[in-house]
């Protein structure tokens, strides 16, 4: 398959302009990994760092969640704005050693890395 760029003039229809901007931005979000805006993670030894951009939300109007090695971000029903978000990390979260915090429109949230438990047996050799 081929795709050809298309230039279209502002004699054509707008709704030919929407579907062109949808359906390159559908393009790029299938084949191209493109990072969310607003978004950074960080990973060191202990923890993950989320910054996340969230304007007009409050602390009220946010809510974090923490299930194994997913968390997730959604605003209430009745906020002024609507956001919802999930991510899947590769290690459970130590939900005791995390922590977050909202300034300026900006979520910061500090995952702590959860260590599992060794299960080494030793044997005594005969």
């Amino acid at each position: 398959m081929f795709f050809a760029p298309v230039v279209r003039t502002r004699a054509v229809s707008p709704a030919f302009r929407t579907f062109d901007r949808n359906f390159e931005r559908f393009v790029r979000d299938a084949f191209f990994d493109t990072p969310q805006r607003g978004l950074d993670v960080t990973e060191d030894e202990k923890a993950w760092t989320i910054t996340l951009d969230v304007p007009g939300l409050t602390r009220e109007d946010l809510s974090v969640g923490i299930e194994g090695a997913v968390v997730r971000i959604q605003s209430r029903p009745e906020a002024k704005r609507q956001f919802s978000a999930a991510w899947q990390l590769s290690q459970d979260i130590d939900a005791a050693a995390s922590s977050a915090k909202l300034e300026h429109g900006v979520l910061t949230l500090t995952l702590g890395k959860l260590v599992p438990p060794s299960t080494v047996t030793q044997l005594t050799i005969q």
